[in-house]
């Protein structure tokens, strides 16, 4: 199975660190953001990674990573010219994928602690559709919050809900097949211009073909100072 790590955006909430550079190259611990989604997918026995960044960031990825060979993958890179939403970023990946393959897509700010290759192997035997990974925050608010259907499947996702369904949120970890680049032909742009991820995932919840898992470990989006502060705390001294 191949991976996508989606690590553009322009991290208006870490400015002005973000102002220097891409928020996915913040350190965190001993090591760039963006080492511990590649880490994580290399246990889960992904190699062949493709990077999704702007123009202005991708020099500095390409100087860290390079081929990705001392990282014990492949890395392929492809440019967003302009922030277009999570699922304009994620369109880029249609070269990469052949037809019918499943792959992975990860948010280069979650950081987490849990293995991913249990999930990825569930999602492997899963049929068609799609898989997101939820998790229990205490400010839910800030997320996607799924409602569920009395037989348990996700419903719908809600986008940053003023009054939460529920404590569990919607990770920045999905897993897809190549059908999805379809689904994305029929998103139309947001009231801020983008295609966004909850809009896609609501074409296979519509349909009832969205599957989750949900994490128990320790997650975060490293998209604030509060966040990243965590992270490097929960993550300092586990990555040598």
């Amino acid at each position: 199975m191949k991976a996508v790590i989606l690590a553009g955006g322009t991290g208006t909430r870490l400015m002005p660190l973000t102002s220097l550079m891409n928020k996915h190259m913040l350190p965190v611990g001993k090591h760039p953001m963006i080492f511990y989604g590649i880490n994580s997918l290399k246990k889960a026995g992904i190699q062949d990674i493709l990077l999704v960044t702007g123009r202005h960031a991708l020099g500095m990825f390409a100087q860290y990573l390079g081929s990705g060979s001392s990282f014990g993958v492949s890395i392929t890179y492809r440019v967003q010219e302009e922030a277009g939403g999570i699922a304009d970023a994620l369109q880029l990946a249609r070269p990469f994928i052949a037809e019918g393959e499943k792959f992975v897509v990860l948010l280069g700010d979650n950081l987490f602690e849990e293995e991913l290759r249990p999930y990825v192997e569930s999602y492997a035997l899963q049929p068609g559709g799609a898989m997101v990974l939820l998790k229990q925050v205490n400010d839910p608010e800030r997320y996607g919050i799924p409602s569920f259907h009395s037989s348990g499947i996700i419903e719908r996702i809600d986008e940053k809900p003023k009054e939460p369904k529920s404590d569990l949120c919607v990770t920045g970890i999905y897993m897809y097949d190549s059908h999805v680049f379809k689904l994305i032909e029929q998103i139309t742009p947001s009231g801020r211009g983008e295609l966004e991820i909850t809009d896609l995932n609501n074409i296979y919840a519509k349909a009832g073909l969205l599957t989750y898992r949900k994490l128990t470990g320790w997650w975060t989006d490293a998209g604030t100072f509060e966040s990243l502060q965590e992270a490097a705390s929960q993550l300092s001294g586990k990555y040598e």
